[in-house]
C-alpha cells in the first residue's frame, strides 16, 4: 500500500472510530435515561405527576452533549470547512519542517 492509500485508511479508521464512538454514547444515554424513568416513576408518591422538570434534567443536559457529540461528528465540514483537518496537518507538518532546519 502506498502512502497515499495509507493516509486516506488512517482517515477512514479515524471517522469510523468517532461515528462508533457517538453511536456508543447514543446507545448508553438512551439506556441509562430509561433507568432514570423507571426509577422516577417507582419513587412518585401517589397522585404525584412524572412530569416534573427534575425528572427531565438528565435528559436534558445530557442531551444537550449528545447533539453537540453528534454535530462534530457528522457536520464537522460545516463549521471548518471542507478538508479543514488536512489542510491543518499539512501547516503543522510544514511548520515542524521549518523548525527543523533552522
Amino acid at each position: 500500500m502506498n502512502t497515499q492509500d495509507e493516509i486516506k485508511y488512517q482517515e477512514a479508521l479515524k471517522r469510523v472510530k468517532k461515528i462508533k464512538g457517538f453511536y456508543t454514547h447514543a446507545i448508553v444515554y438512551v439506556i441509562i435515561n430509561i433507568m432514570i424513568v423507571i426509577i422516577n416513576i417507582q419513587n412518585l408518591n401517589e397522585g404525584e405527576t412524572y412530569f416534573q422538570f427534575k425528572n427531565f434534567m438528565t435528559a436534558f443536559f445530557w442531551g444537550i452533549g449528545l447533539v453537540a457529540h453528534g454535530l462534530s461528528v457528522f457536520v464537522p465540514n460545516w463549521i471548518m470547512g471542507q478538508n479543514w483537518e488536512e489542510r491543518k496537518i499539512k501547516e503543522f507538518m510544514a511548520k515542524e519542517k521549518a523548525n527543523k532546519w533552522e
